[in-house]
């Protein structure tokens, strides 16, 4: 990183026609030109410009300024914004955020359930054209522009700042229903310290007659009724659903669940509190934690009788799926929600990125790893249903039926429990869980921080710690409805409405403020500033065209046909879905909200009014040698 000037010996009155430096950056008076010079880096004044903007070599003229100069002008130091320590933090940062749950229980779910193998074809076209770009383009703005999700709009186009707010809103959300995930993950943790795992019989307290161990010695027959001894564990023991009636009923909070996620909380705060110099070390641990367990997980899952069963049924293609909509619409919300676009956190940590960093390889090389990573958890699964259907002696179809967390905490737990060696198995799987989950949290939180942060540095600036304090009690509060006994039904309505259609929605409205209001050619621009070389056709045309209508395609096939929600045995109420709608166009709401609100307050006619509110209102600095340049 370069410094500001800030050496006092520079500072000098300035009279009419001179240049002038204001708070270290340097500032054009519009009656000379500003020349560089190698030697030391020094400053001259030079004749005959005509109030035009003197253009420096690297592309950028100094700021205008018809503000006058004199002697007593205080020059303020420009500090230097906070940055990673070493590169491979930020790459570790943002796979550690890409790759989440959802990596090892959606995609395998969601590959058998679209064609299996076939489904790769639909899944990559999407991450080519819609994912990939969009992904770049997050890490570009971030970085160039070295801001939040809130103050960036300032520098790109000032009526779109509600985005900033709602990404805001809805990181919280995700915040108060993805740490209960964790919690679960927590408790199994610290059941799995025993030697024999809790789940593996029915001699418990919370079994019923219902509970059958085909796992046991004896002969046992496996009815249509027959509950496993995993899955009541699951319901009756960690969640309780059976003490709640639904939604209208959710029952008392579970204290065993509300300490898990105290202590989780606890290690949020103090891994992220000082920033991403101390969050970029834990990544370390977080983000290259689970592929050793994939990797060992594999194996073992290889070895097992049936474990080829598993990874036909994984992988053999359905051709015939292709030519049906809800196949790409799939593919399509896969690699958005996968890569994680639109929640501020790519803006974040690319913003503390080192100004000529390489993004695009970053984008290249981060989003290749999560799409593999997705690929492989499926094998990691699949030869473990495999092994299940074969000592069910059932078809691999009827064994992953589970979807969604139950596939990990039932089915995956069941079969790990039936292992040789099986704490050392359970211990290690859900030590993977949470280290899977820690670091897309910290990430989340990261995005809401990075973006108050810098819109008031002046109330925030110097309180990060108190901040992050404040915010994590906030997030644990607004978990507690998580923690009841009807918890699980909160956070299916929460991953299903709350998130999706709102996150949609505001990369959309971010791609269209960016190629067509801030502009395409400007953005390129930018990017050529950044890396030498502006981005090609290919960039461009997915930027304003085909991500765009990508984003579009699936919002609408979302609108058009909401999800029937069902968890175990409860349907939801036909009232869920409006409740829902309302908690996903709460935040968003913040968009048009503050649109209205800045036509409002801008002075002048409409015409003018919305001119000024889609033009730039703040210049973005640029190092230019020992210089710091703002760019116009």
């Amino acid at each position: 990183e370069t410094e500001p000037l800030t050496s006092k010996k520079d500072v000098s009155g300035c009279s009419k026609g001179e240049d002038c430096k204001e708070n270290g950056l340097l500032v054009r008076n519009p009656k000379s030109a500003l020349r560089l010079v190698e030697d030391g880096n020094k400053v001259h004044p030079s004749q005959g410009d005509k109030g035009e903007a003197a253009q420096i070599s690297n592309g950028y003229s100094g700021v205008q300024s018809s503000a006058p100069c004199n002697g007593e002008q205080q020059l303020m130091e420009l500090e230097d914004r906070e940055t990673w320590s070493k590169k491979i933090d930020f790459l570790l940062s943002v796979i550690g955020y890409a790759v989440d749950l959802g990596n090892v229980w959606r995609f395998p779910y969601i590959c058998y359930q679209n064609g299996g193998g076939a489904f790769l074809i639909p899944y990559t076209i999407m991450a080519l054209f819609g994912g990939i770009p969009l992904f770049y383009m997050e890490l570009a703005l971030g970085q160039y522009h070295r801001n939040g999700c809130i103050s960036i709009w300032r520098k790109i186009c000032p009526i779109f700042k509600g985005i900033g707010f709602a990404i805001c809103i809805i990181d919280l959300y995700v915040a108060s229903y993805y740490n209960t995930i964790m919690a679960w993950a927590f408790y199994y943790l610290i059941s799995s310290f025993t030697a024999e795992l809790p789940w593996t019989s029915c001699t418990n307290p919370w079994n019923t007659g219902n509970c059958t161990n085909y796992f046991s010695k004896d002969n046992v027959s496996w009815s249509p009724h027959s509950i496993s001894p995993a899955e009541e564990f699951y319901t009756r023991q960690v969640l309780q659903v059976h003490r709640s009636n639904g939604l209208d009923d959710l029952g008392g909070i579970s204290w065993q669940l509300t300490l898990c996620l105290l202590l989780i909380f606890t290690i949020v705060y103090f891994s992220i509190w000082k920033g991403v110099k101390t969050s970029g070390k834990v990544v370390w641990v977080t983000a290259t934690f689970p592929y050793i367990i994939l990797f060992i997980l594999l194996v073992r899952g290889a070895t097992l009788p049936g474990a080829w069963r598993g990874v036909l049924y994984y992988l053999k293609p359905d051709w015939q799926k292709l030519l049906a909509t809800e196949v790409w619409v799939d593919a399509a919300a896969q690699i958005f929600f996968s890569l994680g676009p639109g929640f501020g956190v790519l803006l974040a940590y690319a913003s503390y990125n080192k100004f000529h960093n390489n993004c695009y390889q970053d984008a290249l090389v981060t989003s290749t790893v999560n799409c593999l990573t997705s690929f492989v958890s499926g094998f990691v699964i699949f030869t473990v249903l495999g092994y299940m259907a074969e000592m069910r002696n059932e078809d691999v179809s009827e064994v992953a039926k589970d979807t969604g967390p139950s596939l990990l905490f039932i089915t995956y737990a069941e079969a790990i429990a039936n292992m040789p060696a099986s704490t050392f198995f359970a211990i290690i799987f859900f030590l993977m869980l949470l280290t899977l989950g820690l670091d897309s949290t910290f990430a989340g939180l990261e995005g809401v921080i990075t973006g108050v942060l810098d819109e008031f540095p002046h109330v925030w600036g110097k309180r990060r710690e108190l901040f992050v304090l404040g915010l994590t009690i906030v997030c644990f509060l607004g978990s507690l409805a998580t923690l009841t006994f009807g918890g699980a039904y909160v956070v299916k309505l929460f991953e299903e409405y709350a998130t999706g259609p709102a996150v949609l929605t505001v990369v959309f409205l971010e791609a269209v403020a960016v190629s067509w209001f801030y502009g395409i050619t400007q953005f390129c621009n930018d990017v050529k500033e950044m890396l030498g070389s502006a981005p090609g056709w290919y960039w461009r045309v997915c930027w304003v065209a085909i991500s765009p209508l990508f984003l579009l395609f699936v919002t609408c096939s979302f609108l058009s046909s909401p999800p029937e929600l069902r968890l175990f045995d409860y349907d939801y109420p036909y009232w869920t879905t409006v409740v829902g709608y309302c908690i996903g166009t709460s935040s968003i709401i913040f968009i048009p909200i503050y649109m209205v609100y800045r036509l409002v307050i801008t002075p002048g006619t409409l015409k003018e009014r919305i001119l000024k509110s889609i033009t730039p209102e703040t210049a973005t600095e640029i190092p230019f040698g020992d210089i710091r340049m703002n760019a116009v």
